[in-house]
């Protein structure tokens, strides 16, 4: 492939996905020149309207974008990171992880209320068991409710009267131009985010070697895919799916003797209770053992339990 031929970006079809896919796109035309073309892709996750932790496991929103890559009908896939399954895929290099978005959760509620102020008995749409866990153990009152489809259709149900309030991620209502309509932005002592939330995934061939030069030399963060490398590692270790009651956020920090990696993490009933809390510090050069260490403890400390009943 030459330098002048256009490199085509696998996208999922919603605003947010086609959000996220243009930044990408612009980011490799404005830094290196390469035009590029957005290819849409449908995806299971997207074609159904059921609970995603009906689908049996992670990667309802990227088999069918690594197929296409595969196939050759794209270059570049670009996915939410916190979408892609913590095994390796044959074939498939992830070559760069930009700049994380904050990873936070905000909330959307009638009238401009936070959590704090909507009364017991409220109704709270989200489709996560690791946000509805963590709701439900704020002990508000309020009544959690499922809610599918894309960032437009669960702020309706607020306008509408369907529900008082929504939890969604605040980096996806950043990047399509809503985050003026968030009522609250929730500090992680109250909602710890997914793994690898507010980060995107750039995915080409493995075989691809140019490409793969290209995005990992013009679009890797390196402190965002250390911190993210730590938050899919605990991940993995507790054996935890995309939709698990699990919460998880990592930050690169200097400390007294120079950059620190400061894990902490959430495994829940989706009740609420019980509920794991565990952090853990360490060198960031090290963010896989921080990972791995931080799930064992918490798994010593029953996780796998939470993490099945979940499943069930």
């Amino acid at each position: 492939m030459n330098g002048a031929e256009t490199l085509r970006i696998g996208t999922r079809a919603s605003d947010l996905a086609r959000a996220q896919s243009t930044t990408v796109a612009r980011a490799i035309t404005e830094r290196t020149g390469r035009p590029t073309e957005l290819v849409t892709i449908s995806t299971e996750g997207d074609a159904s309207t059921r609970p995603l932790v009906e689908f049996g496991g992670q990667g309802v929103f990227v088999s069918a974008l690594r197929e296409a890559l595969l196939a050759g009908e794209v270059d570049i896939a670009v996915h939410s990171l916190k979408d892609i399954p913590t095994r390796a895929e044959d074939g498939i290099a992830l070559a760069a992880i930009p700049a994380r978005e904050d990873p936070r959760d905000v909330v959307v509620a009638r009238g401009g209320l936070t959590l704090g102020e909507l009364p017991s008995g409220s109704r709270v749409g989200t489709g996560s068991p690791r946000r509805a866990s963590q709701l439900n153990a704020l002990g508000l009152g309020i009544k959690v409710e499922a809610v599918r489809g894309n960032v437009g259709t669960r702020i309706s149900r607020v306008t509408d009267g369907t529900l008082d309030g929504v939890v969604l991620a605040r980096a996806g209502l950043a990047r399509i131009g809503r985050l003026d309509e968030a009522t609250e932005v929730l500090d992680p002592l109250q909602m710890l985010p997914a793994p690898g939330q507010g980060a995107l995934a750039c995915e080409c061939r493995a075989t691809e070697r140019a490409i793969v030069r290209l995005l990992a030399d013009h679009l890797d963060d390196r402190a965002t895919r250390t911190a993210v490398t730590a938050e899919r590692s605990l991940l993995a270790t507790l054996e935890a799916g995309c939709s698990a009651p699990v919460g998880a956020l990592a930050v690169v920090a200097d400390g007294d003797d120079g950059e620190e990696l400061w894990l902490r993490a959430v495994a829940g009933h989706v009740l609420g209770v019980p509920m794991i809390r565990r952090s853990l510090t360490g060198s960031p050069d090290d963010a896989v053992g921080i990972g791995e260490r931080l799930a064992a403890e918490m798994l010593a400390d029953g996780a796998a339990s939470l993490i099945e009943e979940a499943k069930s």
